[in-house]
């Protein structure tokens, strides 16, 4: 992608992510005015592939702008991946949230980076771990 995409790239971000919010937002509220409780919490420890400081952080903030998820912590490795913590009130099982962590992170790096971002090339695939490795 070439650099005179930047602008409509940034733009479908915004587009895209105020169809998050009223997704996630109507869930939220459709349990608060329904009786009983559909929330079935859930923690996962998501792998990015955010470089720099700027994306770990344009991550998180929309993570936890959007109703019912959280980010609870990033981390960096010694060989430089980094990790979110991501909490999420409607999905317990941590593939489901590393999944829509994911979705997030390449429509952001998309956004973010002036050549762009595509997925296609990289393996997305069990993207959380379920307990933290010991070294």
């Amino acid at each position: 992608m070439k650099t005179l995409t930047w602008l409509p790239r940034w733009i479908w971000l915004i587009i895209w992510f105020i169809g998050q919010l009223i997704t996630s937002s109507w869930a939220v509220l459709k349990d608060l005015a329904s009786p009983g409780l559909d929330a079935h919490p859930g923690i996962a420890r998501v792998r990015t592939d955010c470089r720099t400081d700027a994306e770990v952080t344009m991550l998180s903030a929309l993570i936890t702008i959007t109703p019912g998820t959280l980010t609870l912590g990033t981390q960096i490795d010694d060989d430089g991946t980094r990790w979110i913590y991501v909490h999420s009130l409607y999905d317990a099982d941590p593939a489901s949230v590393a999944d829509g962590s994911i979705d997030m992170q390449n429509h952001i790096l998309a956004a973010m980076r002036r050549k762009g971002f595509s997925s296609k090339d990289l393996n997305q695939t069990d993207r959380h771990v379920s307990r933290r490795a010991t070294p």
